[in-house]
This record gives C-alpha cells, structure tokens and sequence, in this order.
C-alpha cells in the first residue's frame, strides 16, 4: 500500500535492545511501505552503533542513556510521537528482531483504522513448532488475564499491536518498564473498557527466538507477582482453614450436620483474619482506608462462607461426596471470586 492513498500517518514504533543485523533491512522494507519508522535504543552497548548508525538512515533514532527495559522504551516513543506527529496517526508497535512482517503490520494498522478506539493484537496461534516457553506463557498468562478481568484474550504477549494516537495518553499512564508493561497495557483496557480486538499473523520465530531478551525468571516474575502472591496467600489461609476444620470436624463428628456447619465456620473466622491481614499488606499493598477495607472485606467473607457452607452441605449430604473432597472443590470454586472482588474493589488502587 502507497503512503499517498492513506487518510493519516502510520508510524512502527520499534524499542531496540542489542540489535541484529536485521533492523536496518527490517526499517528499509518498513519505509519501503510508507511507515514512519521511529526506534528507542534502549541503552545498547557500543557494538550495537553501527547497526543504529544504518537504522538512522531509515527512521528517527531515540537514545537511552542505560537499558530502562521495553516498556520504558515504548513510553519514550509514544512521548516523542504525540509531540511529533499529527494526532490522527496510527501507531504499531513492533518487535525489531524481525519476528513481525510488515505485511502483518500493515493488516493490524488497517484494522485500528476501522476501528478507532480500538487496541489491535496481532495475534500468534501457537502451535507445536512454537518454543515451549512461549507456547507456555501464552497459556499462563492468558489465565491469569482471563482470571483478573473476565475478559478472554488468545495471545496476550504479542508485541505488535496498532492503535490510534487518541489512546497515547492511556498508554503514557500505563506503569511498568519491562515486559510487565505488555500485560499492564491489557489490564488498563480491561478495566476502562477499552475495546480489544485480535487479528491473526503469522507467527515467526527465528532461531528458535534466540534474539528475544526475555529473562524467563526476572520476567516472568514482574508479569505473574500479583497473582502468584495472591495466590500464595489464599493456599497459606487455606491450609489454616483445612487444617481447624480437619480438627473441628473430628471434635463434632457425632453431632451431625450441625458439626460440619460449626466445623467449616470456626475455620472461616480464623483463616479470614490471617488472609486479610495477607492481602492487604503483601498482595496488594493497599492503602484503602482499614476502616471500610475490613467492613469490605466481612461482607466478602460472610458471602464466600454462605456459598462456600451451601455448597459443600450439598455436596457431602445431598451428592455423598467424601467431606474432605467436597471441602476442597469449593475452596476451588470460590477461589476466583475472592480474586476478582478483592483485586476490583476492596483493594483496588486508584
């Protein structure tokens, strides 16, 4: 597609750490197509300067004095591209190793186009030619967003994404510097209800994606920290409540059903109060007043414990399940709607 037949300007925006070869015939073909290329050296060491020094003659070159991660390198060109350019351009973010065509870009521009106030994914369908470790992010994280928002987003590390400038100042606001930032940019659509829509690519991996400087531990930590805490905090609450209620149900086991009903909220009370304490402090670092947080929070107790009690009651005596398997399907079960309540609404940062 010619520049001169397009209603506004296209701009790739590529964050740049340690480059390949690649980048200058990768910005070449990108010109070639009538983007405006724009890439952020983000702090790469002098054996990368000539590679820049090509890539110069092909799209602006922003510096980083040190490597401040991708998500700080994405910030510093959509900065200088809301300074630069018109407010009607689309923006595409791409991978500057190569690993997105141009032709895929050029379809995902089109459909931020037509659909303005959109975030476009150009979305990967990992196969088993993938690496596993990109094949099994995908998967993870694809629950972890599905799990914190309700929302259902196939490829949520894909790195090239189209959008109009009109949403540069949401972005600019999205925090995180490295990899988090991808998945933070998701979760402040999620939560302004900012449309996301996906289109398929090719998915190409070079090398096995041996250029990706993807730390899979520091990474993917930055990434999954929340959950993994929260969850790390509801096994520990759990384990305390099993624990009383394994206690409480052997002290009551010849009253009936009045036992298990005194066994599963004695247990409640305890455990609540150490989640709580848990959540506040190390999951979310809350700063909600402690007053309303913990009238808050009751609520969502008393209500996990009416459902929770419903449940495993119809369970154990109305299915016959085993007590002790019936007290964990429902820990499970409630699990996701502690998640999503105290993560939206009683921990909720501003």
């Amino acid at each position: 597609m010619c520049k001169r037949s397009r209603k506004n300007k296209w701009i790739a925006l590529m964050p740049a750490y340690q480059p390949s070869q690649v980048l200058p015939g990768l910005l070449k073909e990108v010109r070639e197509h009538g983007f405006q290329a724009v890439v952020v050296n983000d702090g790469s060491t002098a054996e990368s300067e000539e590679v820049f020094r090509q890539a110069a003659e092909y799209a602006i070159v922003l510096r980083h004095a040190t490597n401040m991660g991708k998500g700080c390198a994405i910030r510093t060109g959509l900065s200088y591209i809301q300074e630069h350019f018109a407010p009607d351009c689309i923006v595409v973010t791409m991978d500057a190793d190569g690993q997105h065509s141009v032709a895929d870009a050029e379809k995902i521009c089109m459909a931020a186009r037509k659909n303005s106030g959109h975030l476009v994914l150009g979305s990967r369908r990992l196969d088993a030619n993938a690496p596993l470790r990109s094949r099994f992010g995908n998967t993870v994280t694809r629950f972890v967003f599905r799990l914190s928002t309700g929302k259902s987003v196939y490829d949520t590390q894909t790195g090239l994404r189209a959008f109009h400038a009109d949403l540069i100042p949401m972005l600019l606001a999205v925090g995180g510097e490295r990899y988090e930032y991808e998945m933070n940019v998701l979760l402040m659509c999620a939560r302004k209800n900012i449309p996301i829509t996906e289109v398929e690519i090719e998915t190409i991996y070079l090398d096995g994606n041996a250029s990706s400087h993807f730390d899979t531990i520091k990474d993917s930590w930055r990434i999954y920290k929340e959950i993994l805490k929260f969850s790390a905090s509801s096994f520990a609450s759990f384990l305390i409540d099993y624990g009383m209620y394994s206690i409480l149900s052997a002290a009551t086991a010849g009253v009936g059903s009045s036992g298990l009903l005194l066994s599963n909220i004695g247990a409640r009370l305890v455990s609540a109060g150490v989640n709580y304490t848990l959540n506040r402090n190390v999951v979310f670092h809350s700063d909600a007043d402690a007053a309303r947080s913990i009238l808050q929070y009751a609520a969502l107790a008393l209500a996990i414990l009416a459902g929770n009690t419903v449940v495993l009651s119809l369970l154990v005596n109305y299915i016959g399940v085993n007590r002790y398997l019936a007290k964990l399907c429902t820990e499970i079960l409630f699990f996701a709607v502690s998640w999503l309540v105290q993560k939206h609404f009683i921990f909720r940062k501003a």
